[in-house]
């Protein structure tokens, strides 16, 4: 196992206008499993390449326990990949496939045979060594590509979006494979994902990134509840945050703001940023259906029309608009919801789990310590 410590790692490829990846630090502390998290073109799959060494760095440091490796060849660095495309030989056999980066290190054979045939145990690939790639389905392969990573017993797993090609009944039963072997292995794991679900049930932590940097790290459900700026309160959350813009106003000694009309108080709960001009965030599952449950915070009513109604099984997704339309935003309510398209009702707001940004900034504004 190992700790893993990126510093003010930069990329920039020629032609490009601006850096891939700009100033980049995180550290993987030992054992670690650390999702890399962001849409399309956001520089993850970068910093993940000049980790392994496939890709050169431009400036900054990569250090695997302690030792910069920034000049080691990324033979030399005792990392197994995993990518998106399996990678899999489909002229050689499972049991082939999982021994040949042994065999071209010169392992012995005894130790080969013990080391594959462990991996397959432990992957359920036991009954499929002497097939080939072609005669496997997705979630099959997507293992024999984990499973040739584990018999290197190295320092670290990289992985670069490797669920992305199964369907979606697969990606949940190789999801929690992965889950699974990793805690049980233990080794450090960075693990890039677009993916906000796998990112949100895989990772010990997240980080993530816009625009080749980092915007925010910490435990999944510590970022889903205390998003640094608008564009994680956005990106972390199916359906993401409602994000409205208001002014604060003064009011009998506090503050308060106004959403579709309805005036919500402040009450000093976030520190004095001297922001007038703010965005008031809310998560869907924070918006009810009156009346409301018991033993939720004060709660502010809205009156709303109904624009859309989404059954999802378990709950439901009703699209609004304010009484106005001025504004729309997406509640998540239960699945007996008797709301219909062109209704016109009354939603309540959970105020103690509200939202505040700085307009201007974008950053959050914190809430005072209690």
């Amino acid at each position: 196992m190992a700790i893993v410590a990126i510093d003010k790692l930069t990329k920039r490829y020629d032609g490009g206008a601006e850096p891939a990846v700009r100033d980049v630090s995180l550290t993987v502390a030992d054992g670690e499993f650390m999702v890399l998290l962001g849409p399309s073109g956001c520089g993850k799959s970068s910093v993940l390449r000049m980790i392994a060494g496939l890709e050169p760095i431009t400036s900054g440091t990569v250090s695997i326990d302690g030792r910069v490796v920034n000049q080691v060849p990324a033979r030399d660095r005792d990392i197994a990949m995993v990518f998106q495309s399996y990678a899999l030989y489909p002229h050689m056999t499972v049991y082939q496939n999982l021994a040949f980066g042994l065999r071209r290190r010169s392992v012995p054979a005894a130790e080969i045979e013990r080391r594959v045939k462990g991996a397959a145990e432990r992957l359920g690939l036991t009954s499929f060594l002497a097939r080939k790639p072609h005669a496997l389905s997705g979630g099959q392969r997507q293992r024999v590509a984990l499973g040739r990573a584990i018999v290197r017993d190295p320092k670290v797993f990289l992985f670069d979006e490797p669920l992305s090609n199964l369907d979606a009944a697969l990606r949940v039963s190789t999801r929690n494979e992965l889950i699974k072997q990793q805690s049980e292995i233990g080794i450090t794991t960075i693990y890039v994902t677009h993916d906000q679900v796998e990112a949100m049930t895989m990772g010990h932590r997240i980080c993530i990134m816009d625009r080749g940097e980092v915007i925010q790290v910490g435990r999944p459900l510590e970022v889903y509840g205390h998003p640094a700026n608008t564009f994680v309160a956005r990106f972390l959350g199916n359906p993401p945050m409602n994000l409205m813009k208001t002014e604060l106003e003064g009011a009998d000694g506090g503050l308060r703001c106004r959403v579709a009309g309805t005036a919500i108080a402040i009450d000093g709960r976030f520190e004095s940023g001297g922001a007038n001009s703010v965005i008031l965030g809310v998560r869907p599952e924070d918006l009810y259906e009156l009346p409301a449950p018991p033993g939720l915070g004060p709660m502010a009513e809205i009156a709303v029309r109904v624009i859309a109604v989404e059954p999802l099984g378990a709950e439901t997704l009703l699209v609004l608009a304010s009484a106005d339309d001025a504004q729309e935003f997406i509640a998540r309510v239960g699945r007996q919801t008797k709301l219909a398209p062109g209704d016109r009702t009354t939603i309540a707001l959970d105020t103690s789990r509200i939202h505040l940004f700085d307009a201007a900034s974008t950053r959050a504004i914190p809430r005072r310590r209690s």
